[in-house]
């Protein structure tokens, strides 16, 4: 807790637990469960999901869910879970918040009873990533509890006899056929000094920290990565004014949160976040949020990277629906400045979205600012997109775009970049 890698957990004051007895809310669930002691941890801004992670976030959460768990193992103490549901992240950093989930250990058992649950939602959706580039959040959205060595045993075909494979999923598969219908092997082990048991234990989690070290996931390529230094349609001039237009919002509003819709590598979420500012930073491609993540690493940035497409965004999954939010439910109202820079293109020429639509979502999302990037039909990049259509586009004009503005903002100013069809609007939210 004092490194921050656990949330910080408190027992409640009994003057708190009292006020809580007499909250209408929450009164019916402690009569019902009537509670020894109630816990408190300090709240983290913004929750996310495993299925928003790209797989470097994944890997962290893993290395720091096995860390903990050798640690205490020294205590006499073990995990009772290993999934990444147990873990938040305050910007790039994970953090462990199931506290309920360390429990005291049998000190005889020789057995982590999490060891399966630790494969199927770590280390199987991380080698699928860094073998056949399956991202994790394809992975856990549609599966909470992971991949099953059975689901990947008939894919692989001559594969399942290479590590990492051997041990994770041929193995298991082979030998869980044979044993199927033996429920002794659920039966509690117990073997004759506790210093046994703790070797055991002590030799498998090394184990699993050598096959984790090798999932690490490098960087990966793809068409967005690059983007910042290959792209044509910018020139250097056009990429210089638009730094001094958002940096001029940020250095005047000093914000303290930030959304960052579409930000690629992040630059300007690490504008924002070098300023003081809180950043959630959402883009559809893992490859490129892998990369933000390494980057607000390395540079200790309060950045929060998230495999999100605003198109379609994560939904609320769980049941009734009512687990894990939708990332819409979580930012709404969240943020005081919005960034949507060189994406208002993409979203009404490839999803046919509306331009009124793009612009209450994001009054939705801030309390107060917003920066917006209008791109022009005539633009090389907006053409290349429309691949021939752009005609279908021709009344996408800034008049256009500005009406659409005025009825959720205000236009603090506006510039267009030189000699290009693209600019940049400050917002301010009205109403």
């Amino acid at each position: 807790m004092a490194s921050g890698r656990v949330v910080i957990t408190r027992t409640l004051a009994a003057d708190a637990a009292q006020a809580l007895w007499r909250d209408e809310r929450i009164q019916p669930l402690l009569e019902r469960i009537r509670p020894e002691l109630i816990l408190e941890h300090t709240p983290l801004d913004f929750p996310s999901y495993p299925y928003e992670w790209p797989a470097e976030m994944l890997h962290a959460a893993a290395e720091l869910t096995l860390e903990l768990a050798m640690a205490l193992l020294a205590s006499g103490l073990g995990l009772k879970d290993a999934t990444p549901y147990n873990v938040l992240f305050r910007g790039p950093d994970p953090v462990f918040v199931d506290v309920l989930s360390v429990e005291q250990r049998d000190p005889r058992d020789p057995l982590w009873r999490a060891y399966a649950q630790f494969v199927r939602t770590f280390l199987l959706p991380l080698a699928v990533w860094k073998r056949f580039g399956l991202a994790p959040g394809e992975v856990l959205l549609a599966r909470r509890d992971g991949l099953e060595p059975e689901d990947l045993y008939g894919w692989l075909g001559w594969r399942r006899l290479l590590p990492p494979w051997l041990s994770l999923v041929t193995m298991p598969v082979v030998l869980g056929a044979r044993r199927r219908d033996d429920l002794s092997i659920y039966r509690p082990r117990r073997l004759r000094e506790p210093e046994q048991a703790r070797f055991v234990l002590g030799a498998l989690f090394r184990s699993l920290k050598r096959t984790l070290r090798k999932l690490a996931p490098p960087p990966r390529r793809s068409a967005w990565t690059a983007y910042a230094e290959t792209r044509t349609h910018y020139s250097e001039e056009q990429a210089q004014a638009k730094d001094r237009f958002v940096s001029s919002a940020l250095e005047e509003f000093r914000p303290r949160r930030v959304l960052d819709i579409g930000a690629n590598v992040g630059r300007f979420s690490a504008m924002a976040a070098r300023r003081g500012a809180s950043v959630v930073a959402i883009d559809c491609d893992a490859a490129v949020v892998g990369q933000t993540w390494r980057m607000a690493c390395r540079d200790r940035l309060d950045i929060l990277p998230l495999v999100v497409n605003l198109a379609r965004p994560t939904p609320a999954v769980g049941w009734r629906n009512a687990e894990c939010l939708s990332f819409l439910d979580r930012a709404r109202g969240r943020f005081d400045l919005v960034l949507m820079l060189a994406l208002v293109h993409h979203l009404v020429v490839t999803e046919r979205i509306p331009l009124e639509e793009i612009v209450s979502l994001a009054a939705e999302f801030t309390t107060d600012l917003a920066v917006i990037e209008f791109v022009a039909p005539q633009d090389p990049m907006f053409q290349r997109i429309a691949r021939g259509r752009e005609h279908l586009h021709r009344d996408l004009i800034p008049q256009e775009f500005e009406s659409a503005c005025r009825a959720r903002f205000a236009i603090l100013r506006s510039e267009t970049l030189p000699g290009s069809f693209r600019t940049l609007y400050l917002l301010r939210r009205s109403g």
